[in-house]
């Protein structure tokens, strides 16, 4: 289908979370973006999922919402299985009905992160907690409906809104005189900017009649660190500004206990992305460049 000649009706949810700013940044100009926040759609009720999708008639919809507090799931599994499972399915079924494609962002959580390799689309998944749990069945639901759809896992996202690691990181840095960091959990930190920006690319590929095959992908950009090094990372501005900074010292994951567990590989290969819709990611580490210069 190419829908080149005229522009899109794109839905989003998720208007204050951090793909979704810099999805409202990023695809400026490919049509009109209806963006619904929780004012307008509680997305643990279906039937007003199905009443928005049905009064705005979208080319395209983009689930860019999720219930991203990984600790808090494991005592709020329904409230995390509405927003990640059941509210995703429903997205696509609606797509199925409209004849229109559905992209989803989905996570390493998935996976348990004992493989000592990058995980691949085709690994089986083996979530640890309810976080991980409920992205995976919301990737099953969307699956089962027949919808088109791009699933896409990514992995620790920051960016320079809302609450992530970075803005904390910059914040305990300047706070603290010493801080341990978590050194044996090894992922790619990925910008929201950069998910936004490989979305319009995707986007794009599909308008012009050069989509890939529909499914699940990984996302995430290139290159791997542990958050003690996405942290030294996270510091070297601060010290080249001047600014005080923490002394950071590695520390094992054992030794901060939090009340989900994480994989330890949360490395994701994406080259099955780069190969059917010849979408490449940036290194990690010149997108965080890239974001912080955003912040100045």
């Amino acid at each position: 289908m190419n829908h080149a000649a005229k522009p899109l009706k794109i839905l989003i949810s998720g208007k204050t979370g951090q793909v979704a700013l810099e999805l409202q940044k990023q695809l400026a100009g490919l049509g009109e973006l209806i963006v619904l926040g929780r004012d307008e759609l509680d997305l643990t009720q279906p039937e007003q999922i199905r009443q928005q999708v049905r009064a705005h008639t979208p080319d395209l919809i983009i689930n860019a919402a999720a219930h991203t507090a990984v600790d808090k799931a494991e005592s709020e599994p329904e409230l995390a299985f509405a927003i990640n499972a059941t509210a995703p399915g429903v997205f696509a079924e609606e797509a199925a009905a409209l004849g229109i494609p559905l992209i989803h962002y989905s996570t390493d959580y998935v996976f348990d992160g004992t493989k000592p390799a990058p995980y691949t689309e085709d690994d089986t998944p083996h979530p640890l907690g309810v976080y991980g749990q409920s992205k995976l069945a919301g990737e099953r639901a969307i699956a089962a409906t027949g919808a088109q759809h791009l699933i896409l896992r990514t992995s620790w996202v920051y960016s320079a809104h809302g609450k992530n690691f970075l803005l904390t990181m910059q914040r305990l840095l300047q706070e603290r005189p010493e801080l341990g960091v978590v050194a044996d959990q090894i992922g790619a930190p990925t910008w929201a900017g950069t998910i936004a920006r490989s979305t319009r690319a995707l986007i794009e590929r599909w308008q012009s009649g050069q989509a890939g095959a529909w499914g699940v992908y990984h996302l995430t950009a290139q290159g791997e660190t542990s958050w003690f090094g996405f942290t030294q990372a996270i510091a070297e501005p601060l010290i080249a500004a001047g600014k005080p900074c923490a002394t950071l010292k590695p520390i094992p994951a054992s030794a901060y206990p939090t009340p989900a567990a994480r994989p330890q590989n949360s490395r994701l290969d994406c080259s099955r992305l780069d190969r059917e819709w010849g979408v490449t990611q940036p290194d990690w580490h010149a997108a965080l460049g890239e974001c912080v210069a955003e912040q100045r």
